[in-house]
């Protein structure tokens, strides 16, 4: 599928989400508002407020997003931005999808203040000019918890170098698939869905949250520069993913604990990163990474099925495939 495609369906919904992002993040402050401008120049493929609005027409029969729909939509793409402007001073990133981060550009603080005001902007949006939905703070405030205790355990992890596949699907829930969930369920909610469908909407989000990140980690062994970044990045900041747990499973003890040796003394040792990328190359842990994959995208793809039939029930089908066959 073509996401322009499905933008350009969703029409005036898609431009109400659009200004409505625009719009809460205008600033007197004209450093800031260039500063904005120029991350929304590079905002990738804003899958979260995507599949927030298609997600919201599943259940509602098609129709129009409301005023909540968008507010939601919106927020989620702000809190998406504000995570990732975190995560590059965390992980000291110069690069994101191919251009220099705010971090290179202006420096760590910078990055923090600018993530700072797109979450708190983010909850602003949340929040509304009426009274709040309670359960959509609580559904948007969990999802913040877990974005900093998912960022907490891979650093724990990262210097442990012990990181089994539980730990794995936990750190990946929590950084990645918690905030496809929040924009899902409350995308649910914003239209009155029932609740079988609000339940069903979380089980798909999380399925695909899960699987898009599944594919982040094999692209980091199997990508090109079109992803925006070199191989082998996460072998560099110690993080043990799929590919590599894929990897270990199918070696003695003896090898496994020296390959998590050399994470743990990368740092020290960059070039092991090459070996360690053949390592996994050779030892199946790609293939068992895409089996992991295609479980995902099907169980995200089964959750649908309490959805009467629309075009919407089957963009999201797309959308899991789309998530499965992406390059970057």
């Amino acid at each position: 599928m073509d996401i322009k495609d499905l933008k350009e369906y969703l029409g005036e919904d898609w431009k109400a989400v659009q200004n409505c992002i625009t719009d809460s993040l205008d600033s007197d402050i004209s450093l800031l508002n260039s500063t904005n401008e120029s991350i929304l120049s590079n905002s990738g493929k804003q899958l979260r407020p995507l599949l927030s609005l298609v997600m919201a027409r599943a259940c509602s029969c098609g129709a129009a997003a409301n005023e909540a729909t968008v507010r939601y939509a919106a927020a989620s793409e702000l809190l998406h931005n504000a995570t990732l402007l975190h995560d590059d001073v965390a992980d000291d990133s110069d690069q994101r999808r191919g251009v220099p981060t705010i971090r290179s550009l202006m420096g760590p603080s910078v990055s923090v203040l600018v993530g700072d005001y797109w979450l708190v902007k983010a909850m602003e949006l949340i929040l509304g000019d009426a009274d709040s939905d309670v359960k959509v703070i609580r559904i948007f405030s969990k999802t913040l918890s877990d974005l900093a205790e998912g960022e907490m355990l891979q650093l724990q992890k990262a210097q442990s170098g012990d990181t089994d596949e539980h730990d794995y699907l936990r750190i990946i829930y929590n950084k990645t698939a918690s905030l496809f969930e929040a924009a899902c369920v409350t995308a649910a909610v914003s239209v009155g869905a029932a609740q079988v469908q609000q339940d069903a909407a979380r089980d798909y989000a999380v399925a695909l949250g899960l699987a898009f990140q599944i594919k982040d980690d094999i692209l980091d062994y199997a990508g090109t520069a079109s992803v925006g970044k070199p191989l082998g990045v996460d072998i560099l900041e110690q993080k043990i993913t799929i590919p590599l747990l894929g990897a270990l499973a199918a070696v003695p003890a003896e090898e496994q604990g020296k390959i998590r040796l050399m994470i743990k003394d990368i740092v020290g040792h960059p070039e092991y990163r090459d070996e360690i990328v053949d390592f996994v190359k050779r030892n199946g842990g790609l293939d068992y990474a895409v089996r992991r994959l295609d479980e995902y995208v099907e169980k995200a793809c089964a959750a649908l099925e309490v959805f009467p039939d629309s075009k919407e029930k089957a963009f999201l089908k797309e959308l899991a495939a789309f998530t499965a066959r992406r390059k970057m």
